[in-house]
C-alpha cells in the first residue's frame, strides 16, 4: 500500500522538535551516573506477572537471582516452571502454605511467614545473587505476621549490588517510603467478575 508523501515542512519542523528533545534528554542523562542494588515495590494486580519480568530480564544478563514465595504455595505456577529450566542462575523457594483463608490457621500462618523470611535473609548473604524477589511479602506485611520495622531495616541495610523486588497488593507506606522504585497496577477489568476462573498462562 502506497504512502502518502510527507510535506517537507512538516518534516523539517518535526526533525527540529525531535532535535530539541534529544538536546534536553541527553542533558538529563548526562546527570545519571550512579548504578547499584535497588529496592523495588510492585503492589496491586499484575505486580507479580512485572516481577518475574524483571527475574527473565536478569537472567539474559546472566545474573543469579533467588526466588521466595511466601503465598503462593505448591501451586504448579508458569513462572516456576520456567525459573526451574535455569537452575545454574535461578533459586526458588516456595514456603507458604497457601492464602490465609485456605489454612484458617494463624499459628502456621505466622509460622510459614517466619520461615520464607528467614530464607530471604539466606539469600540476602549470598554474594552471588545479584537480585532477590520477595513475591506476596505485602500480604505477609498487611496481616501483621511479620514486624514491618524489621523488614524494612534489613531491606535498606542489604548489601550493595542487590536487587530485592517485594510484590503483594496494599503495600504498607513504610515500605514504599524506603523504596527506590515503587508501580502500582490498577486494575481496570478482571474477568472474575465476568465469571472466569483463574486460568494457566494468565494468573498463574
Amino acid at each position: 500500500m502506497a504512502t502518502t508523501p510527507i510535506d517537507p515542512a512538516r518534516a523539517e519542523r518535526h526533525a527540529e522538535k525531535m532535535a530539541k528533545k534529544k538536546a534536553a534528554r541527553d542533558k538529563i542523562m548526562a546527570t545519571k551516573d550512579r548504578t547499584g542494588g535497588l529496592l523495588i515495590v510492585h503492589t496491586g494486580k499484575g505486580k507479580s506477572t512485572a516481577a518475574f519480568g524483571m527475574v527473565c530480564r536478569a537472567i539474559g544478563h546472566n545474573m543469579k537471582v533467588g526466588v521466595v514465595q511466601f503465598v503462593k504455595g505448591r501451586w504448579q505456577t508458569g513462572e516456576r516452571a520456567v525459573l526451574e529450566a535455569f537452575p545454574e542462575q535461578v533459586t526458588i523457594r516456595t514456603m507458604g502454605e497457601g492464602f490465609t483463608w485456605d489454612t484458617q490457621d494463624l499459628n502456621r500462618d505466622i509460622a510459614a511467614a517466619r520461615a520464607a523470611w528467614d530464607q530471604a535473609l539466606r539469600m540476602m548473604e549470598d554474594p552471588d545473587l545479584s537480585m532477590l524477589l520477595l513475591d506476596e511479602l505485602n500480604i505477609v506485611l498487611r496481616y501483621g505476621y511479620l514486624p514491618i520495622e524489621e523488614i524494612v531495616e534489613r531491606l535498606t541495610d542489604r548489601r550493595d549490588g542487590l536487587h530485592v523486588i517485594v510484590t503483594g497488593r496494599n503495600a504498607r507506606q513504610e515500605l514504599i517510603d524506603a523504596a527506590d522504585l515503587v508501580t502500582e497496577m490498577t486494575q481496570v477489568k478482571h474477568p472474575f467478575r465476568s465469571g472466569f476462573k483463574a486460568q494457566a498462562g494468565i494468573e498463574y
